[in-house]
């Protein structure tokens, strides 16, 4: 396949410039061990190959199946045993760079077997003095502690368009297809962003099988999928715009003000691209839907983010999670970074130290460090429930551009949620009183309003009609709002939100509170 050549003759076009020239120079000072970290072996082969070339080194790899190899020549030692490929490697004379593949299994810091630990720590200093370089190459950095500094850690990043464009150039070479217009070329390989090479090479090609085209349409769906095995990062396909969006007009006005934010002409103008957004407020306010509308606004694509799922089990492997899941994000750049119900993800943050180690704390903190220092286009909307659950750090300028509280839809919000209900279920809002609704419904969060209509519907059916103002009216008579069974909750939340968090209505237009006195 197209990756197998670029592995065998070290094509530089594949190879990022930067990495490659990191690589060299730590070779060329004689830095004796290198862990490289990445899910894409056949693209670091090629990265190796050219450096070694570069410098007049011979390349070696090591696996547990064929043994200690020389690319250019011929196999050097039969040693599948870890220990007895150190000893080969010990013994070799010739300079050179060494890829241990896989390795990192066998000093797995959950349980790292102490002869081979120190095995290696003799070797490294006996590879400083020799000019060799042992290179751990794996899809996650896995160390003990006792190795952790002495090895330099490099994370190799997702491919780049001009990476993938080489990819889609050997795709449309071996299925004897012309070169597709620049416009299609862009949008070809603007959807194949966050894949790896053999990803992206495996999604082209299904495209040219099953659309006899490369099609972006395709390779969105197949990244979607590639993302979805993860099960910590995904692709959201959605058809909401702000106008399914009932009230908050502060924070829409704010989105519709920064939806050019991301474009040649906003970076022209030296516009800093913004970071992100926190939505606070009461469950079924629409925190949910406004992250999916956020993406329509600016036009981008929507990734969610699921926080409970980055936490694993071994040693090192949430903080794997984490840089992953930002490396895919960053590699998908410009795109709306969706994080649901935040306080949950992070919840043991403040107590982690007693209870998981420090692990939470870590993880969380490499979140925070990103969110300040970010660089990349990557907008970030996360929600929450329980503002108590957030730690103060989290909350301050700097994470994010804005803090959002959204609290119970006034009358007029609660007519404009009427309007978008109804009509989304196919009704015209002309039909009903909505007036009355908004008036009956005080104190109704959007989603209750939404399942009050779809009892409604259900009655009527069952009776051979179609739904009225008697079929809502009778539904609310049997309904128990969020607002009187968490009022203790709901009036903790808005009092912390006064003086700390931008109000996403206009205080006029903040509910007065039939069934749920304000603070």
């Amino acid at each position: 396949m197209l990756l197998a050549k670029f592995a065998l003759l070290g094509n530089t076009k594949i190879s990022n410039k930067i990495m490659k020239n990191r690589i060299a120079n730590y070779v060329r000072a004689a830095y004796p061990g290198l862990f490289l970290v990445s899910a894409e072996e056949q693209r670091v082969e090629a990265e190796l190959k050219s450096v070694t070339d570069s410098l007049n080194y011979d390349l070696y790899y090591w696996t547990p199946v064929a043994g200690l190899v020389n690319v250019t020549k011929s196999a050097v030692s039969n040693a599948t045993d870890p220990l007895e490929a150190l000893d080969a490697i010990a013994e070799m004379k010739e300079k050179g760079v060494f890829v241990l593949k896989d390795f990192h299994l066998y000093i797995d810091a959950a349980n790292p077997n102490p002869v081979l630990v120190r095995k290696i720590k003799d070797l490294l200093v006996s590879a400083k003095a020799t000019s060799k370089t042992i290179v751990l190459l794996g899809c996650r950095m896995l160390l003990p502690p006792e190795l952790e500094r002495e090895f330099t850690v490099l994370n190799f990043s997702l491919p780049g368009k001009e990476q993938l464009g080489t990819v889609l150039d050997g795709i449309l070479d071996s299925a004897q297809r012309p070169p597709i217009e620049p416009e299609a070329r862009a949008k070809v390989l603007e959807s194949a962003k966050g894949m790896t090479t053999t990803e992206a090479e495996n999604a082209m090609a299904l495209s040219i099988i099953e659309g006899k085209a490369v099609l972006p349409d395709i390779i969105s769906r197949e990244k979607a999928q590639a993302l979805k095995k993860g099960g910590i990062l995904e692709v959201i396909e959605h058809h909401t715009d702000i106008s399914s969006v009932g009230g908050m007009e502060v924070l829409k006005s704010w989105l519709l003000n920064r939806r050019e934010a991301f474009t040649d002409e906003a970076k022209a103008y030296g516009l800093p691209a913004p970071k992100g957004l926190l939505i606070l407020g009461i469950p079924g306010t629409g925190k949910s839907l406004t992250a999916k509308a956020t993406a329509s606004v600016f036009q981008l694509p929507l990734l969610r983010l699921d926080a409970g799922k980055l936490f694993g089990s071994l040693v090192g492997q949430s903080e794997s999670n984490l840089r992953s899941a930002i490396a895919t994000a960053e590699a998908i750049a410009p795109a709306v970074l969706w994080i649901d119900e935040l306080e949950k993800g992070f919840a043991g943050s403040k107590s982690s130290g007693s209870s998981d180690g420090g692990t939470s704390a870590r993880v969380f903190g490499s979140f925070l460090n990103w969110m300040q220092e970010k660089s990349s286009p990557v907008f970030v909307v996360a929600t929450a429930n329980d503002i108590s659950q957030l730690p103060p750090e989290l909350l301050r300028k700097g994470r994010f551009d804005e803090i959002f509280f959204v609290d119970l839809p006034s009358e007029k919000e609660r007519q404009q949620i009427w309007n978008i209900q109804i009509s989304k279920y196919g009704r015209k809002p002309g039909d009903f009183d909505i007036a009355q609704l908004a008036k009956m419904t005080d104190g109704l969060t959007g989603s209750e309003i939404e399942a009050v209509f779809v009892e409604s519907l259900y009655a009527a059916f069952a009776g051979n009609r179609e739904p009225g103002d008697l079929d809502i009216a009778g539904c609310l008579n049997e309904f128990t709002s969020l607002a009187e069974t968490m009022s203790e909750s709901i009036k903790a939340l808005r009092s912390w939100a006064q003086g700390r968090a931008r109000l996403a209505t206009k205080p006029e237009a903040q509910p007065q509170g039939r069934k749920l006195a304000t603070v």
